[in-house]
């Protein structure tokens, strides 16, 4: 169990500004207040990342540079359209990103990277794939929806798709990992 929080740990600090970013936009409508919010989180998770000499991931220098980004042009548009898509660049960017074989191996304990590296890279896969239909839905959401009623959507949508298949994965490595590490049974003799 300590092994699932540590794996939901990483993966919670990894999308922490862009979390913040949905939460307070459905919550006050203020794009300008959201965007700076999210950028402030991602830079200081960087910070606090190097104040520690702690190694700073492709994935998280990743989801600081699209914040930063993205945020930067939320406040200088103040365009809800050009808000509400830019998300999908962001997950289309990401999946691309995960489409690098053993990205994963650093949301996994040693064990699991030394027993189930092959499980890893499949769902890292997984992982990708979710990112491309998250950015599609959002593409439908945004033209369809206003801003208050799309930040809601796309944050249940979030937080659900990736709980859910954050919860998948570990069952399944889980099981795969406990038959994988069990000793094999003797050969049948007549």
């Amino acid at each position: 169990m300590r092994d699932l929080f540590l794996a939901a740990r990483a993966l919670l600090l990894d999308m922490a500004s862009m979390v913040l970013f949905l939460v307070v936009v459905v919550i006050t409508d203020n794009l300008t207040l959201s965007s700076a919010l999210g950028m402030a989180l991602g830079v200081a998770q960087i910070a606090w990342q190097f104040y520690k000499r702690e190694p700073v991931e492709a994935l998280q220098w990743l989801s600081v540079v699209q914040v930063l980004a993205a945020g930067t042009a939320t406040l200088f548009t103040d365009n809800a359209i050009f808000m509400m898509l830019k998300p999908t660049v962001i997950s289309v960017v990401l999946g691309v990103v995960m489409l690098r074989r053993g990205w994963m191996n650093r949301y996994m304990p040693p064990i699991a990277v030394a027993t189930m590296a092959d499980i890893g890279t499949i769902f890292g896969f997984v992982w990708a794939g979710l990112m491309f239909l998250t950015a599609a839905l959002n593409v439908g959401l945004a033209l369809t929806l206003d801003t208050k009623t799309w930040g809601a959507a796309m944050s249940a949508w979030g937080i659900a798709s990736n709980v859910g298949l954050f919860l998948i994965q570990y069952l399944v490595m889980n099981a795969i990992g406990r038959r994988r590490a069990a000793p094999a049974a003797p050969p049948m003799t007549c």
